[in-house]
């Protein structure tokens, strides 16, 4: 069922805010669907972002293991791990640029189809360079899926349906964070990390024939034609809200990748867990699918700002935590911590969904752009940082990430109707 935005408009209009549903809004002769089909939707829009992000996650899980198979130090394998989201930045620009001309539904599952190769190649490689090379390729057609569907979710649902589409999204990004890494670490001992990077190749090819067989032909949609991308963003950098937005998701994804990249140098040196625990671990992350999955309707309910501030809190106290030389308390801070991020990331990109009144591919593409960035720099300047102080200074310098993040969500506001139609 498409989510039309004349049908969109016509609900908001004839019902308040919290009497529509949290699923995709649709014409009134299919108002009456099961909710059965409500949940079949869902359950798809999560599918489609697990086996979109898995490869991101997984390979962190293998930090370790990777280090010693290429001979390099920890910085320099966790630069190389984390270098898809420079794939991943550049991608997110170029489908904003070329969504006029871009088919929803095909680009989304020939980008799931096309990522399948690089994940295959990381099985067979033994250059660190090269390896670099090939997760740089991974994050621009992951991005590029994750860009298209989004943009999907802006343009064809109203802000109560986009919100319970949203979390939906992320909540599958949350569960490809817990299950990529447990697969990855699991199979790493079972089969060894080829073994790893060829089934996450298998997973790829299988989101690829989920989006071709299960997604209706009605996803398919093009752009506004003729839209101009350098115009369409200059005018979301011109509204506030927006470039704190953007701001905010570039410091998210720095606090994120920079605690679970390298928390796993923690765990198994100084705090003695052996390789093989290492992936049980990442349970720590089954929190945050549950409390992901209420995000869109918590926000709706109480707007980004107030939701981003309560999330953001949670994470600090979740990287005190982290700081403890006691495992169970890593453990509890790391829980912590995935619950605030994820939370506070559901929160952010509803936000910007919400907010951009148009090209909503455009808005989504400088989010992202700006979101992955900042997990490039997390991977980078804080394995540096990591290198030279050790943990307990770095989660300082990502508590104070948070605190500027913090600051910038003052300009959150909230709309007070629908975005207008892209003309």
């Amino acid at each position: 069922m498409n989510c039309l935005k004349g049908a969109a408009r016509y609900a908001a209009a004839q019902h308040k805010p919290e009497e529509l549903p949290m699923a995709f809004v649709v014409p009134d002769a299919l108002r009456g669907e099961r909710q059965i089909d409500v949940l079949r939707r869902g359950t798809i829009v999560g599918l489609i972002a697990f086996l979109t992000l898995i490869d991101l996650f997984g390979a962190q899980a293998l930090l370790p293991r990777l280090t010693e198979a290429y001979g390099v130090d920890a910085a320099t394998m966790g630069f190389a791990v984390n270098a898809s989201t420079i794939g991943m930045a550049i991608s997110g620009l170029a489908v904003a640029w070329f969504s006029d001309r871009i088919d929803r539904k095909r680009g989304l599952w020939v980008s799931l189809a096309c990522l399948s190769v690089p994940t295959a190649r990381l099985g067979v490689t033994d250059n660190v360079t090269v390896f670099l090379l090939l997760r740089i390729a991974q994050g621009v057609f992951m991005a590029a899926a994750f860009t298209l569907t989004m943009t999907y979710l802006s343009e064809q649902c109203d802000i109560t349906a986009a919100a319970g589409a949203m979390a939906a999204y992320i909540t599958g990004n949350v569960a490809s964070n817990l299950f990529g890494r447990l697969m990855a670490a699991s199979l790493a001992d079972w089969v060894g990390v080829s073994g790893s990077f060829f089934a996450f190749a298998v997973l790829n090819l299988a989101g690829a024939a989920l989006a071709y067989s299960l997604i209706g032909p009605r996803l398919a949609r093009t752009g506004t034609p003729g839209s101009r991308p350098l115009e369409a963003w200059r005018a979301h950098l011109a509204v506030p809200a927006l470039r704190s937005a953007f701001a905010i998701g570039f410091l998210l994804l720095s606090v994120f990748v920079g605690v679970f990249t390298y928390v796993n140098f923690e765990l198994a040196g100084p705090l003695g867990l052996a390789p093989g625990m290492l992936g049980l671990v990442y349970f720590v992350f089954l929190p945050a699918i549950f409390t992901t999955s209420i995000a869109g309707r918590i926000a709706r309910s109480y707007g980004a700002r107030r939701v981003f501030w309560g999330a953001a809190a949670v994470t600090v106290a979740g990287l005190v935590l982290m700081a403890l030389s006691n495992l169970t308390a890593v453990l509890v801070g790391m829980a912590t911590v995935g619950a605030g991020t994820f939370f506070a990331q559901a929160a952010a990109t509803g936000f910007v969904g919400r907010r951009a009144e148009r090209d909503h591919a455009a808005a989504n593409g400088l989010y992202l752009t700006a979101y992955y960035l900042g997990g490039l720099t997390g991977a980078l300047l804080l394995g540096q940082l990591y290198a030279l102080a050790g943990w307990p200074p770095m989660l300082a310098v990502l508590a104070l990430a948070l605190g500027v993040a913090a600051w910038l969500a003052r300009a959150l506001d909230e709309p007070l109707s629908p975005p207008s139609e892209t003309p």
